[in-house]
């Protein structure tokens, strides 16, 4: 058994860490009901929803910097017309 929880430690990213969370009992609750269902613990609930929510914020701030980009630097008139006898539109 040992080996098996070594080798996920090694696959999820080295050693893991306890912390300590305060947590509404309505949300508890719910956290339960959800992990209960999928059948894992809340601390891989946890540790799923904070990895996704930083994908989540590194998405957005990747979309604001490409945003920022193109007000600094508008897309000129015909930049980008060389490429449109490329375009392939499938139709539906």
């Amino acid at each position: 058994m040992w080996i098996i929880i070594a080798i996920i430690i090694a696959i999820i990213g080295g050693t893991l860490k306890t912390i300590q969370m305060t947590l509404d009992e309505d949300l508890v609750e719910e956290i339960d009901k959800i992990v209960r269902k999928l059948g894992i613990t809340r601390s891989a609930f946890a540790r799923n929803a904070f990895r996704s929510a930083i994908g989540e914020i590194i998405e957005k701030r990747m979309e604001l910097k490409h945003q920022q980009g193109y007000i600094h630097k508008p897309v000129r008139s015909g930049e980008f017309s060389a490429w449109e006898s490329e375009q392939v539109w499938i139709e539906e």
